[in-house]
């Protein structure tokens, strides 16, 4: 392959492309780098205790609105987030 002519000061020669610079790699977007602890809520079904109804909960937090059943808090899948607000 014959040496491709170096650009000049004005440029490349027409018909030839501009050299192109390494790119340097982008930084990973924080949504990407988030903690296991932050993921979001996973949705999961059950058989009501009481009537039967499949019911649809919240990691393993379930309320049948058909009967008013309620499963205990702390029989869910994972702990509850705390409380993470900032007073002003």
């Amino acid at each position: 392959m014959p040496n491709a002519p170096e650009p000049g000061p004005d440029g490349p020669e027409p018909g030839q492309r501009p050299r192109a610079e390494p790119r340097q790699p982008r930084p990973e977007p924080a949504a990407a780098r988030a903690e296991p602890g932050t993921e979001h809520p996973e949705i999961t079904y059950i058989g009501c205790a009481r009537c039967g109804t499949q019911i649809a909960g919240l990691d393993g937090r379930y309320a049948c609105s058909g009967c008013g059943w309620v499963n205990e808090w702390t029989e869910g899948h994972r702990p509850l987030p705390t409380a993470g607000r900032r007073r002003r």
